[in-house]
Parts: C-alpha cells; structure tokens; sequence
C-alpha cells in the first residue's frame, strides 16, 4: 500500500488501495431525518464496517454523541476489526458531514494514521464505484486509545478562550442560525452564537460534488470571516458533528493548532444556563 495520505484520500487512491486500509462508513442523520444505518444495509462500500456516532458516546451526558472515553472507543474499535496499526479510511455518504466527526474521534484517541475520503460516498457512486449489500467478516482486533487532550475542549476552556482571546472561536452552523433569525433543530436551545465568534458554514468549504475546495479557496473563505490562519482556534457547531469539517480543512491547509468543542450549540445554547457562564450574542455577523 502507498503511504497513507492525510487528512484527505482521493476516490482514485481508495481504489488501489482498498484492500489494505480499514474501511469505516460514518454516516450519520440530522434529527428526524431517517437512520443512516439502514442505508448502510442498503448500500456501502466493500469490506467498510458501520460505525454508529451515536452508540459509540459518552453515555452519562444527555449531550448527543459525546466523545467516548478512550477504553470505549477502544472496544467499540477493536470489535469493527481496528488495530492500532491499521491505516483507516472513513467516509460518509453526503459527501463531507459526519465523516470527519469520525476522522477527529480516532486522532483525538491518538490513531494517526486516519484520512475522510474526499467527496465520500456521494463521489465515488456518481463515478459509478462498486457497492455492496454484504456484511464484512469482521476479525475482532485489539485497540488501546490514548486520549490526545489539546484536540478537545470543554465548555470551560471554550469560556476561558473567550474571554482572554487566544483562540479563536469558528463556528460551522449556517448563517441564520448562527444570527439567531432560523430555530435549532433541538429543542430546549436558544438562538444565538458565542462571543466573537466567526461564522463558517461548513458548507461554504465544499465543493458542489461535496469534496473539499481547493487550499487557496479554502484561504479565502476563512479570510472572508476574519480567520487567522496563523493562530489557535476552536471549531464549533451543533453538537460537534460539522465542527470537524472546519478542522478537517484547517488540517489540509497545514493548521495544526485546532481543537474542537466537543458539546457546541447543543451545550452552550441550553435555555436553563446561567448566560453569565455561557454568554449569547444573537445576530452577530
């Protein structure tokens, strides 16, 4: 197998080297939009195995799919048939949504050798790419996870950046939500963004064929919202999914000094806060 590359792997290179590389679906629904495992049974690539963000997740919060914690993860891993030293592929079948939430997972549980397929699923069956129906055999392997801690913040830390500025807030939810003019689609959340924060729906980073935009692209739209390619940042959404495609992107520029809030809109909006320790600011544009 060539070498891995990272973050991104082509539909071209996942062709040639498919049979050597650990192959995840992470496809994931909105709330009320269906059950992506049951597409999953319907259609995946060959030899890929399901992985559920919302099975495998901190069970003691009534947060949605929490980071699990390394001995988890682990399990849940080595029962898909992931070793440590396994090169891992992972995919979703829009494109770039819920694959990178999938992506950061492994690498905030030390795997590094982890790469989202650009375009997922969508491109590889627009370019006519073989699918299957058929369940993988799935040897059971050992995994140790290694919590990488600096990838990760809490709504303490996200409060502590806000207020002493050293990193920068960049939150993926689309336009209106982040103004507060449209509903989150969970109940129980106000409206509204986090101080200082920048807007960049993850969407604006893809291309219409759902593959990353091209780097000097990706510069613009993040110098369209004031992002500092230079300095920290914290990526953020609705509940952590999306968050990751702003990491994933600032990954492929070279931007190492990322991390990303694990509890987002989900955690900070929640109408019974205490605003003075989770501040809103509605249509801050």
């Amino acid at each position: 197998m060539s070498e891995l590359p990272t973050p991104l792997v082509s539909t071209d290179w996942l062709t040639e080297n498919i049979d050597a590389i650990k192959l995840i679906d992470a496809s994931w629904r909105m709330p009320g939009a269906g059950v992506a495992r049951d597409d999953y049974d319907r259609r995946h690539m060959p030899g890929a195995v399901f992985f559920d963000i919302d099975a495998v997740a901190d069970k003691s919060t009534d947060l949605p799919h929490m980071l699990p914690a390394p001995d988890a993860f682990a399990r849940a891993v080595g029962g898909m048939g992931v070793s440590n030293k396994d090169a891992v592929v992972v995919y979703d079948d829009q494109g770039l949504f819920s694959a990178p939430r999938v992506w950061w997972t492994f690498r905030a549980m030390g795997h590094e050798d982890v790469a989202v397929l650009d375009g997922g699923l969508k491109k590889w069956l627009a370019e006519g790419r073989d699918v299957t129906d058929a369940a993988p055999a799935i040897p059971p392997a050992e995994y140790k996870a290694t919590l990488q801690a600096d990838l990760v913040r809490d709504a303490s830390r996200v409060r502590a950046a806000i207020k002493d500025g050293t990193r920068q807030m960049i939150d993926a939810r689309s336009a209106d939500r982040f103004a507060g003019a449209a509903p989150e689609p969970r109940a129980g959340l106000l409206p509204g963004a986090m101080p200082g924060a920048r807007n960049t729906p993850f969407d604006t980073l893809l291309n219409d064929d759902g593959t990353m935009k091209a780097p000097d692209a990706l510069k613009d739209v993040f110098a369209a919202v004031s992002v500092d390619l230079d300095a920290p940042a914290i990526a953020t959404c609705g509940s952590g999914v999306t968050a990751a495609v702003i990491a994933l992107a600032l990954e492929s520029l070279g931007h190492r000094q990322w991390s990303l809030y694990d509890g987002s809109w989900a955690e900070w909006g929640k109408e019974d806060h205490d605003r003075a320790d989770f501040p809103i600011v509605v249509d801050n544009r």
